[in-house]
């Protein structure tokens, strides 16, 4: 972090962000449900497979966050969720980014903002990257046990939730703390 601070962001404050992708479709899981013991609770289910992606990236510090519902994960997709975050990083401050290693996010045709520096996590550690836990929480709150009539009804839903979710700061913050990251 020394050396982004010094040479990437001159000096400027530093924003840790996260970012991944979750997609969102009729093939729906099925999560844990209240039920009057003994009973068994309706749980539906759709075959169809229509789904979009959710990018979105927090920073837990500050409980921001900054998405896009697209079709596909692809460069151009991509370049498109690092705009977005470019445009939620404060004025004057330079943006650390860590993310996996998914091939859209090490491509040599992105088109990197320059108040933001990528930091790519090791290799098979998703525990790392708090966003993983927040599309467990959007889907145990928002998405889950329901059926979509169709492709714009998951893009609704997709957009409806990360909207709650960034309406929630704390949320964020309590989701996407990690010290290893923020204690320096």
């Amino acid at each position: 972090m020394a050396e982004i601070a010094t040479h990437e962001a001159d000096g400027k404050p530093l924003e840790i962000w996260f970012a991944d992708e979750a997609r969102i479709g009729q093939k729906n899981k099925i999560t844990r449900r209240w039920a009057k013991r003994g009973t068994r609770p309706s749980a539906p289910r759709d075959l169809r497979t229509a789904s979009t992606y959710i990018f979105g990236a927090i920073c837990p510090a500050e409980g921001k966050g900054a998405g896009l519902v697209l079709p596909r994960c692809t460069t151009q997709a991509m370049n498109e969720h690092l705009k977005e975050i470019a445009q939620a990083v404060a004025p004057g401050a330079h943006a650390v980014l860590l993310l996996d290693r998914a091939g859209w996010h090490v491509s040599r045709k992105l088109q990197v903002p320059a108040n933001i520096t990528l930091v790519p996590l090791p290799a098979k550690a998703p525990e790392l990257n708090p966003v993983e836990n927040i599309w467990q929480y959007m889907r145990e709150n928002w998405l889950s046990n329901r059926i979509f009539t169709s492709y714009p009804d998951i893009l609704d839903h997709c957009c409806a939730a990360w909207t709650k979710l960034t309406d929630q700061p704390w949320t964020i913050m309590s989701i996407g703390l990690r010290d290893w990251a923020h204690g320096f």
